[in-house]
């Protein structure tokens, strides 16, 4: 399929040929809720601790007569019951990753980017280089584009004036080539490539 370039200046710019194989897939919500899953368990630290009986600081004495005390038989403090004891079954340190085929994320990734051109919210740019870092600048350029909430993903590298002026801009993120991603790409209501993301995602995933 053809699509349209445009520049930052919302100028045209040409045409390009879109693979069908990664950009014209029909719509698989379940294939990318699976890897959004997988991506959101690996993100996880995991650090989460409390301690357990073997870990806290307490006697082991009996606590008070077998029997006649006129309450329950406690032969530990250490126990979660009392202030300062143990929890019962609490979390400790451990990976949340899950796996996933090779083959399911790539296909997670060409249905993420089949889904923006599907609904109209892919814009591809000449490329997306900037020869100031003025983020007043960038804005009245996105405001010619009509974009407001969007993932912007360029070649191998980032232009660095590009990336400072962005970051200060709420809703609109900017990715290397390498580091698109399912998640990233539904979150934004746009995805905006430029024409070096094209051609390096075509080879990433042919």
């Amino acid at each position: 399929m053809k699509a349209q370039v445009i520049t930052l200046d919302a100028k045209k710019a040409g045409d390009i040929d879109l693979d069908d194989g990664i950009f014209g897939l029909p719509e698989r919500g379940d294939i990318l809720q699976r890897v959004v899953v997988w991506q959101l368990a690996k993100r996880r630290a995991g650090t989460h601790k409390v301690q357990s009986r073997g870990e806290v600081a307490g006697t082991t004495k009996r606590i008070g007569r077998q029997k006649g005390g006129g309450s329950a038989r406690h032969g530990s403090g250490k126990v979660s019951q009392f202030r300062g004891g143990a929890r019962a079954f609490g979390p400790v340190v451990r990976s949340h990753a899950i796996s996933l085929p090779k083959k399911i994320r790539a296909l997670g990734l060409k249905t993420a980017l089949s889904s923006k051109v599907a609904s109209g919210d892919l814009v591809i740019l000449e490329n997306a280089d900037l020869k100031n870092s003025k983020t007043k600048d960038l804005l009245s350029k996105l405001d010619k584009l009509g974009v407001s909430n969007a993932l912007f993903v360029d070649g191998a590298e980032v232009n660095e004036n590009f990336r400072k002026a962005l970051s200060n801009i709420p809703n609109v993120d900017v990715l290397p080539t390498q580091g698109a991603n399912v998640y990233d790409i539904l979150r934004r209501e746009k995805l905006v490539l430029t024409k070096a993301a094209v051609e390096s995602l075509v080879e990433r995933l042919k």
